[in-house]
């Protein structure tokens, strides 16, 4: 029922491609009706959920293919391949992301854990991964529809907007994608600290025993929980992440020289010979071959 609700509501507010504000934070509506095939990018922590159409994401080889029938919850930053292969006029790709704001999402997953007596996991006890698809259920769909008829009133956007968005993060936490979101999030919060760590220090010379130590963690226990949770090593992750983000910038406008010196390289060569190691083209060739809608993938 709310499904449908929910497909009428964006096909009312989107007539042509492009992102949609709601006027809540950080949630956004979309349509795209042009395939785009996979392509660099850095997923911030966020939920998309698809009411139309299906969109894909690539994370260290494996594909998440995503439709009406899951929705794909992104706890950490992550470097990924994404794209919208299928898109067209006749099957346009209608969706919604909605950014996952570390103080609420904090806060909620708190009084989550408070009120239904979440026991702590051991240090020892495996990750959940930082990606993944969860069913739709009746309290998630309910959740997000409650949240999209705010755009029908400016008033009841900005008075009630954070209350709704709360709403939602709670149906996450309540659904598939809960254990995940609840590590990232939660007290036990290691790996998400060592990826924020390590996104902001993408331009500068970082070691694996400096991100250790600043999440307590000893090296051997650190590389094998960060790779249970992203699936990537440290170095892998931070490779990606630095090759993702200047792919980004390239198609963005910027020299090859000037994203490789924005992303931590020093030697335009070494990062020629790495971008096309992982993408099979250098830097001119790929950004002459691709053009990517911002902000959609």
């Amino acid at each position: 029922m709310f499904k449908q609700k929910l497909k009428q509501l964006i096909e009312s507010k989107l007539t042509e491609d492009g992102l949609f504000e709601t006027g809540v934070k950080g949630v956004r509506l979309f349509r795209v009706t042009e395939g785009v095939r996979c392509s660099p990018a850095i997923y911030e922590p966020a939920v998309i959920a698809i009411v139309s159409g299906t969109k894909e994401a690539i994370v260290d080889g494996k594909s998440y293919v995503y439709d009406a029938e899951q929705y794909m919850c992104c706890c950490m930053s992550m470097p990924v391949e994404a794209g919208t292969p299928n898109a067209s006029k006749e099957n346009p790709l209608l969706g919604v992301s909605i950014a996952l704001e570390p103080p609420m999402m904090t806060e909620v997953t708190m009084e989550y854990e408070r009120a239904t007596g979440v026991t702590r996991q051991p240090r020892s006890s495996a990750l959940p991964p930082s990606i993944v698809l969860s069913s739709w259920d009746e309290c998630f769909s309910e959740a997000l529809y409650r949240i999209l008829q705010l755009t029908q009133s400016a008033a009841d956007t900005a008075i009630l907007g954070e209350s709704r968005l709360r709403e939602v993060y709670y149906a996450i936490l309540k659904g598939n994608a809960g254990a995940s979101a609840s590590r990232a999030f939660g007290v036990d919060n290691e790996i998400a600290r060592a990826i924020h760590y390590l996104s902001s220090r993408l331009d500068k010379p970082i070691t694996i025993d400096e991100v250790a130590s600043h999440v307590n963690m000893s090296r051997a226990v650190f590389h094998r929980k960060f790779k249970q949770a992203t699936s990537l090593s440290p170095i892998q992750f931070v490779k990606s992440m630095r090759l993702n983000t200047a792919a980004m910038k390239i198609v963005g406008g910027m020299t090859v020289n000037e994203a490789a010196m924005d992303v931590g390289y020093v030697s335009t060569s070494q990062f020629s010979r790495e971008f096309k190691r992982l993408y099979g083209q250098s830097p001119k060739q790929w950004s002459h071959d691709r053009q990517v809608p911002a902000g959609l993938l």
